[in-house]
């Protein structure tokens, strides 16, 4: 690697908070700023940011890691930004100003219109390797022109942007000279044809989205713009950009086909990467792109799991059965595993491989001696039995991993690990370095700028923490398995 003291800015832009940063050529963390932002639920099912929320924290923590880095002796090379994906922005490209708030990736308001184009599933799924579902963002954009007043007029006359988080914060961080997005971010849209790398007209048609709203697809490592020295401070060139369960797969350093990783953070997303080859899914995965860079593109297989940390979160702020989310720990170590509760978290519908967005969450298996300590274990274990189910959705499809290699903010729970490696009967990796996602952008940054001069370099940074190995009795997994299979079918039952 070159000078030591060269570092890269990665902006984590994520779904209940912002984090900026610097991380060294070696993958440490130099220096870092994070705020959370307010959740806005304004109908069942809706949920909402407020665009300019998300920019004011973006700005503020940037601000702040880079004059730390700067106060440790570090030079800022440039910029690697990751975000939480499928959230839909559309501003006036002249004020820059959103004509709503961002529509979140867990709202579920469209529903009824995907249901109503249910016959173009087919065509869909051939062309972007998604299903026809509220998460993705077509059917958002069109709810905005739908019902945003003069929202229509103006994208038909060239007016309106849309854009995932990372457009938008590209085109606030050059002041409007850059209206990019990366191939990943681009393949979760709905519009997005994953096989020729273009938008698609058949689907903007579907979708009754014009074109003129779109932005550049460009790959992942490359050049995205450069930033306005009077937004923050400094004229940093961005350049890496992908989704976060993406640039979690990167900063995995998942570079071989079979490679397997799992974010445990407000959602769980499982990524297979399966080499060049787009598999199609028969068991409700997701083919999506993994990554492109240097001219290549990777493909994967994702399991999206809709609510994960989001569970501890319930626990905590919902039904206040604890007051931190490490008391989850402590509370699941209290009990045996025939402790008999399963949660089925359906919070926002159930996503692979089931997708029924108007599935709700139950809870099987009460007594009057049920507690908090049952709460907070069911929440835990239906992490890692959803888990289980994508897994064995993605040995359906044809392929395997030996392992699993974990990360985001629920695996520093070290009985949630074990308990994941007892139910999917494979080995858990958990890294020295828990900050994959936002690594990840700062690889591909450092990638298109030089910093690394190919993979096998920035695989050398990769560093394992703790191996999880299986130790569960077999008939005790088999039960308990057994009894979440007919949680998951009464849920689905209940919500038909």
């Amino acid at each position: 690697m070159q000078d030591s003291q060269n570092a890269i800015l990665s902006i984590d832009q994520g779904t209940t908070s912002t984090r900026a940063i610097v991380f060294s050529l070696v993958g440490e963390k130099i220096a870092s700023s994070q705020l959370e932002f307010e959740q806005h639920y304004p109908d069942n099912g809706w949920v909402e940011h407020d665009p300019e929320e998300i920019w004011s924290t973006t700005l503020e923590t940037c601000k702040s890691a880079l004059s730390s880095a700067k106060d440790k002796g570090y030079t800022v090379k440039g910029i690697g930004i990751t975000n939480q994906r499928e959230t839909t922005l559309v501003w006036n490209k002249k004020t820059g100003k959103p004509v709503y708030n961002a529509i979140v990736w867990q709202d579920r308001r469209t529903s009824e219109f995907c249901s109503s184009i249910a016959d173009q599933l087919d065509m869909v799924r051939a062309k972007t390797g998604l299903l026809l579902d509220p998460y993705f963002s077509a059917s958002k954009v069109k709810w905005i022109l739908d019902n945003v007043a003069g929202a229509r007029d103006e994208a038909n006359a060239g007016n309106l942007a849309f854009g995932t988080v990372d457009s938008f914060l590209i085109w606030r961080l050059t002041e409007g000279q850059s209206h990019f997005t990366d191939v990943t971010n681009a393949s979760r849209t709905n519009l997005f044809n994953i096989h020729t790398l273009q938008w698609d007209k058949d689907l903007l048609s579907l979708f009754d989205i014009p074109e003129s709203m779109l932005p550049e697809v460009k790959q992942c490592s490359d050049d995205f713009g450069v930033t306005s020295e009077k937004v923050i401070g400094q004229a940093l060139p961005i350049s890496g950009v992908a989704g976060d369960q993406q640039a979690a797969l990167f900063g995995q350093c998942c570079f071989e086909q079979g490679d397997l990783k799992s974010t445990y953070g407000t959602g769980c997303f499982a990524l297979l990467n399966t080499g060049e080859s787009a598999l199609q899914s028969t068991h409700q995965l997701l083919t999506t792109i993994g990554y492109q860079v240097n001219g290549k593109t990777y493909y994967a297989l994702e399991g999206s799991i809709f609510t994960a940390g989001a569970n501890v979160q319930w626990l905590r702020d919902g039904i206040k059965v604890i007051q931190d989310a490490k008391q989850s720990q402590t509370l699941a170590e209290s009990l045996d595993y025939d402790h008999g509760v399963f949660l089925v978290p359906g919070f926002a519908g159930l996503g692979a491989p089931h997708w029924q967005p108007n599935a709700r969450a139950s809870l099987f298996g009460m007594t009057r001696g049920t507690s908090s300590a049952h709460f907070a274990r069911a929440a835990l274990e239906a992490v890692c039995y959803q888990t289980f189910d994508l897994q064995q959705a993605m040995a359906a499809d044809g392929v395997e991993s030996g392992k699993v290699l974990v990360d985001g903010g629920m695996v520093a729970n070290d009985w949630l690990c074990q308990f994941l490696s007892d139910i999917l009967q494979v080995n858990i990796e958990r890294p020295t370095n828990m900050e994959t996602t936002a690594i990840g952008a700062a690889y591909l940054a450092g990638l298109q700028l030089g910093l690394y001069k190919d993979l096998a370099q920035i695989k050398e940074s990769k560093h394992i923490e703790r191996t999880f190995t299986p130790s569960i009795n077999a008939d005790i997994r088999r039960i308990l398995l057994n009894k979440w299979q007919k949680a998951v079918s009464a849920t689905l039952a209940f919500s038909e």
